[in-house]
């Protein structure tokens, strides 16, 4: 296989590496996967996330371990374990189905199986800077933008869906200033976004999320960018949890919205966001030490914003418009 380079996923002389995120934004740490059972860990604890980004990771440790000595009978039973490690994102099982694809009826040829998965990181790539190039525009000189959870380089292998698309309109000499949700409970915009825009050089303000409909009532935000791990046939989508929240918001202080997603995101089997999994995560997450040890949690790790109420999805090749008679 050859090497492949991205800000949190590498393959390296024969290595998968891993930025560990949950190591950010004050270490960063680089950790081997050796087994789909690693990357399977890596998903789960979040060492690893982003919808694209996992994506790309689970066809990588397939591809890796076609390289060994393994059965064709024990490498669908990984990709199968892979494909449920987080039930939302759907660009992970569109990632495990298309390596699988590629299995022939035949014994394992791995020189497939490794193509697929090196063509599948570099799509990636290529969608990140079609949304960047749809969702730019959007973007005016002097804008005070809102962003919620991460959606960069360390959410995909390219240069991101939501942010990708502002950092399009920050090097294209636009003056901009980004509004970063910290994102409860797992705060990935306070330590995951804020850390790459850092990076970038795009200035920026952390808020906590309770914060963003008093600044869209005073006039400082001009529009909100998010990113979506799935999106249903009617252009429902589901993102990180609290993205209901802004939307709703931003609907009421008529802010304009929009998800940037790239087409692995889109679900065509789904026809509503009524249908979208919406995986609930550890009670320890939300637990802090103020709260009692034993207090009952809910913590949904996703939302999903109904299409009538945003102003649109930014896909890699076109915009499709929010409200009444949305969808794909």
């Amino acid at each position: 296989m050859r090497n492949l380079n991205s800000m949190g996923l590498r393959y390296e002389s024969g290595r998968l590496l891993v930025l560990d995120q949950t190591r950010l934004p004050h270490e960063e740490v680089w950790l081997e996967s050796r087994t789909p059972e690693d990357m399977i860990e890596m998903i789960q604890s979040l060492r690893i996330r982003g919808a694209p980004l996992i994506g790309v990771g689970a066809a990588l440790a397939l591809a890796h371990l076609s390289k060994s000595d393994v059965s064709k009978s024990q490498f669908m039973d990984a990709a199968r374990s892979l494909r449920a490690a987080r039930p939302t994102a759907v660009n992970l099982m569109v990632a495990v189905d298309r390596v699988l694809a590629s299995v022939g009826p035949g014994p394992l040829e791995k020189d497939t199986i490794i193509k697929c998965a090196e063509d599948f990181f570099d799509e990636d790539v290529r969608l990140c800077e079609g949304m960047a190039a749809q969702g730019a525009p959007l973007i005016q000189n002097g804008d005070n933008l809102l962003t919620h959870c991460n959606t960069g380089g360390l959410a995909t292998v390219g240069i991101g869906t939501a942010l990708g698309v502002i950092r399009r309109a920050h090097e294209s000499g636009k003056r901009i200033h980004v509004f970063v949700d910290e994102t409860r409970p797992l705060l990935q915009g306070a330590r995951l976004t804020a850390w790459e825009l850092g990076k970038l050089g795009i200035p920026y303000t952390l808020i906590c999320d309770n914060m963003a409909a008093m600044l869209m009532k005073k006039g400082k935000i001009n529009r909100v960018f998010v990113g979506s791990d799935r999106i249903a046939a009617n252009g429902d989508f589901a993102n990180k949890i609290g993205t209901y929240s802004v939307a709703v918001n931003a609907a009421f202080h008529d802010v304009p919205f929009y998800a940037v997603a790239p087409a692995t995101t889109v679900d065509s089997k789904c026809p509503t966001g009524e249908q979208i999994p919406i995986e609930e995560r550890p009670s320890s997450e939300v637990r802090n030490q103020w709260s009692p040890r034993e207090c009952h949690v809910f913590n949904p790790a996703f939302d999903v914003t109904p299409i009538q109420i945003v102003s649109g999805v930014v896909l890699d090749d076109r915009i499709i418009k929010g409200g009444r008679g949305g969808g794909f």
